[in-house]
Formats: structure tokens, C-alpha cells, sequence
């Protein structure tokens, strides 16, 4: 037995796969994913003491920083198991990234583009990745598996939280976004959902004209999206129907970057640390 771990800035998702059930039944049931959140390693420790069997080994993105990957490398040891931490390459799965020093994108999203890429049947569409977590990110891959690039900004719980530390008088917002904001929550709300919407616009827009107007998948994941979803969607139509286009339906993705782990895992297994 496996496990997949996927080391977040708020989240600490994991899953247990068998690495022979995966790449004969597919990334997409291959894994069930326990979260914890606030990245609480003593949580995660005290359930994976409770598991009856334990893991042998375990394939992880982390982008937590050092002392979280060491907490999660304890608790593991503990029962044998050692950890390897992806690093995303130039290429992999069918995957290919034009980031300007692949080893330095996070190796969420590496691995989250690899999770849809691969649940994909031929001929793949060009799709954008919304992941709406801590950060925001928008990663944008074209129909011949290349990864054009993306965006990052802070998520929607970051943005309304940036507001309430750093000023005198705006408080934690918890509202509805509505057009026309008429009080302090709802402005707040509304704006940080424009925000939001307004970048995956952005990105929809100018995939839409490199891939010379043909159609775009829309992923979207992470827990910031119910908060900016009907703003999204909105502002999409909007745009789309001005654009005599379809507006595209964003497709919820439960664990893309336990999916790519499980891809990687099934497809070429260890190591990813180098």
C-alpha cells in the first residue's frame, strides 16, 4: 500500500492507493482522500497509527516549507515508511512545461496539470486549471500537453483576511456578492469574487485567442470555489455571449494534485526527488 500526500498551505490531503490497482482501474478511482486541516500533523499522526495496515512508501508534493515536510517524515518513519517529495520537471506524462525554471514551479500545480492531463481521453482538449486554495492559481495547458504558463494571487479567504489585518475599519467579511454592494460586508464580498472571476476571465480570454478561438475546458478546485462561483460564472457568460461563444461549464475536480500523484505513481513510480 501507498500513500499520496498532498502537503498544502492551509490543507493536509492524503490518500492510500495500490499502485497496481491505480494503473489498471485509473487515477480518477484510485484514490479516497483524508484531509486535515490547518495542515495538522498530530491529527494525520494519530490517524495513521490507527490505520491497520501501514504504508510502505509514500509519494508527496509539499509546499509547506521544510519543517512541515519533516513533521509528515516523522510521523511516517515511525511505521517505516519513507517519503519522496516531487520536483516538477520539464516533462513528464505527456506533460510539458515552458515555465522559465520548471524545477521552481510548485509542485502543486506540477502535479495537479499531470491529475487532469491524465483523466483525459485522446484527443485531449486545451483546458485551464482554476485551483482556489490559499493562492489562486489559473495554469493554462494547450491541446498538445504543453503548460503556456499561469497566474497566481492571493485566494479569496487571503484576500478578505489582507483587508480586516491591514487596515483600521474594514472588518473579516462574510457576505453574498450582489451587484450592487450597499454595505461594508457585501462590498468587501463582492469585490474580492470580481477579483477572482475576474482573473480566470483574463486567462479564458487570451487561451481563447492562442488557441485561435477553439474551445477551453474549464477545471476548477480547491475549497475558495463556492465562494466566487456564481460570480464566475456570471461574469463568463457575460463574456462569452458577447463573444457569440458557449460559456464554458467549469468542471469541479475533487483532488487534482492526489490524482497527478497517483499518475505519477502508476506510470514511472520513484524516484520524483531529483
Amino acid at each position: 500500500m501507498e500513500m499520496l500526500i498532498d502537503s498544502g498551505n492551509t490543507r493536509l490531503k492524503v490518500g492510500l492507493i495500490n499502485a497496481a490497482d491505480a494503473a489498471a482501474t485509473g487515477v480518477r478511482a484510485a484514490a479516497t482522500a483524508c484531509a486535515f486541516d490547518n495542515n495538522d500533523t498530530a491529527a494525520f499522526a494519530a490517524w495513521l497509527d490507527a490505520l491497520p495496515t501501514a504504508p510502505h512508501r509514500a509519494l508527496g508534493s509539499n509546499v509547506a516549507g521544510p519543517e512541515r515536510a519533516a513533521a509528515i517524515e516523522a510521523a511516517l518513519g515511525r511505521h517505516g515508511c519513507t517519503v519522496e517529495w516531487i520536483t516538477p520537471r520539464e516533462q513528464a506524462l505527456g506533460l510539458t512545461s515552458r515555465y522559465q525554471y520548471p524545477e521552481r514551479l510548485g509542485s502543486d500545480r506540477w502535479a495537479a496539470m499531470l491529475g487532469v492531463l491524465c483523466r483525459l481521453p485522446a484527443p485531449r482538449p486545451a483546458f485551464l486549471l482554476a485551483s482556489f486554495g490559499t493562492a489562486t492559481t489559473l495554469d493554462t495547458v494547450g491541446a498538445d500537453g504543453v503548460f503556456e504558463g499561469g497566474l497566481i494571487l492571493p485566494g479569496p479567504v487571503m484576500m478578505r483576511r489582507a483587508l480586516a489585518s491591514g487596515t483600521a475599519d474594514l472588518p473579516l467579511a462574510h457576505a453574498e456578492p450582489v451587484l450592487f454592494p450597499a454595505e461594508t460586508h457585501a462590498a468587501i464580498a463582492t469585490g474580492v469574487a470580481a477579483a477572482q472571476a475576474g482573473a480566470v476571465v483574463r486567462q479564458w480570454l487570451v487561451a481563447r485567442q492562442k488557441y485561435g478561438g477553439r474551445m477551453l475546458t474549464l477545471y476548477v478546485a480547491g475549497g475558495g470555489w463556492p465562494e466566487v462561483e456564481a460570480e464566475t460564472r456570471r461574469l463568463l457568460g457575460q463574456v462569452a455571449s458577447a463573444l457569440g461563444d458557449s460559456p464554458p461549464a467549469p468542471e469541479v475536480i475533487d483532488n487534482p494534485v492526489l490524482d497527478g500523484l497517483a499518475a505519477l505513481l502508476a506510470g514511472h513510480g520513484a524516484p520524483w526527488n531529483s
